[in-house]
């Protein structure tokens, strides 16, 4: 992929910043869900100290998934021209600061302008540090996005516990700007990690260059690829043009396949992110505490799935365990969102994450397997696009019909994730 070169190159980086690297964007992936989990956890003070009805709240917070959107088609570009360490950082920052501004609003429109904001900083945020994420597993050769993940989730579990402790003793404005102040010295801390070194070499884009030994080549072996791409291996190159040709029209729509599933998982993220409380409080007349406790739930069997990750793919393989995740997640979701007491639908909050936990980590590294980090960023867009596109669907179908009937749609995405699961088991593997 010479563009990704023409404007920043890769660098061989030395082990021990190597390691560096993978601590502080592992920290940005956990103040990513502690920030985005210690927002949603506060959705209804916001909602009720705007008087937003649930379809006026659906289109505040459908200015989230217009500032990511927007900002995930231009951040690519960024990245290139300034590096992805760079971009993580301001991105990060802007998160931070952005986070405290929804309590300050006092109607839907004005709720709905802050947080274009904050979805911007968090688009930008998100497609920055998973390409840093890529070079850096590039570089590794190992398995580290169910990890990088798992400390999303981690973090969302965090934020959503802090969350519900404060709810009975801090006022959203001052819980939000106490999670401003850690946002930042916490970016402050990793951000001085990431902008000390550059994006380390892709090891597989050096061997495609100069054999076994283009592992050290450094930025040279990252500029010396041929036009097969990062992954075009002597296999590859040996085919004609026809089947060469044949050959990326395929794993073009595998890569599209593993987004939807990511989208599929995603969708149920955001959901219960933006809704899960506001569920449990309004339809089931759930304390605040324990409302907040609804996403806890999640994240924390989200955080165990994946952790556990490993063990289950190498026990089940990826195509069972996305197509089994799937359906374990999608009859969770139907007992969460139906379920007339407050403990059985945390029951199924806690199902419906251990069910989508490595859905996603799954898809992202299969997408990249077969075309680098430019499947990874297809996926990843998909992914997050139905993390942010989801609320707000969620938000429109509960004013035509009720809150839980629209999470029901969680599951039936589940179960779609699983069917695509299905039809994509040949990539796989």
């Amino acid at each position: 992929m010479p563009k990704l070169n023409k404007t920043r190159g890769h660098h061989v980086v030395p082990e021990r910043g190597l390691t560096a690297l993978r601590v502080a964007i592992t920290a940005f992936f956990a103040l990513d869900g502690f920030l985005f989990a210690g927002w949603v956890v506060r959705i209804p003070d916001i909602k009720h100290q705007t008087h937003a009805s649930t379809g006026a709240l659906g289109l505040a917070l459908l200015g989230v998934s217009a500032g990511a959107v927007f900002t995930m088609t231009l951040t690519g570009r960024l990245c290139r021209r300034h590096g992805s360490h760079p971009v993580t950082v301001v991105c990060m920052a802007v998160l931070a600061l952005s986070v405290a501004l929804p309590p300050l609003t006092r109607s839907a429109p004005a709720l709905g302008a802050v947080l274009l904001l904050f979805g911007a900083a968090y688009g930008g945020a998100n497609v920055a540090f998973n390409s840093a994420a890529v070079d850096l597993i590039a570089a590794l050769r190992g398995p580290l996005m169910p990890g990088f993940h798992a400390a999303f989730s981690l973090g969302g579990l965090v934020g959503a516990g802090v969350g519900g402790l404060a709810a009975g003793v801090l006022s959203p404005t001052r819980h939000l700007l106490c999670l401003t102040v850690i946002g930042l010295l916490v970016t402050a801390v990793a951000g001085r990690t990431l902008l000390r070194y550059e994006p380390p070499a892709p090891a597989e884009r050096a061997r495609g260059a100069a054999g076994p030994e283009g592992a050290r080549a450094g930025r040279g072996g990252a500029t010396a690829v041929g036009r097969g791409g990062a992954t075009a291996g002597p296999d590859r190159m040996a085919a004609g043009p026809d089947d060469a040709a044949a050959v990326r029209r395929g794993e073009r729509g595998l890569v599209v396949g593993f987004g939807l599933v990511a989208l599929c998982t995603a969708y149920g993220e955001g959901a219960l992110a933006d809704w899960g409380a506001l569920h449990l409080r309004q339809d089931l007349a759930a304390p605040a505490g324990t409302a907040a406790a609804g996403y806890a739930c999640f994240a924390l069997a989200m955080t165990v799935g994946r952790l556990s990750g490993a063990a289950l793919l190498a026990r089940l393989g990826r195509a069972r365990t996305v197509i089994a995740g799937g359906g374990v997640a999608a009859a969770g979701m139907l007992l969460g969102s139906l379920a007339p007491s407050v403990w059985a639908a945390l029951t199924g909050f806690a199902v419906t994450g251990l069910g989508l936990a490595n859905l996603f980590p799954v898809a992202v590294e299969r997408a990249g397997a077969l075309t680098g980090p430019s499947g990874v960023a297809v996926a990843s867009t998909l992914g997050y696009g139905g993390m942010l596109l989801g609320p707000p669907a969620i938000g429109f179908m509960a004013d035509w019909f009720s809150l839980p009937v629209a999470l029901t749609s969680v599951a039936a995405l589940a179960a779609t994730a699983a069917v695509l699961g299905f039809s994509t088991r040949r990539g796989l593997g």
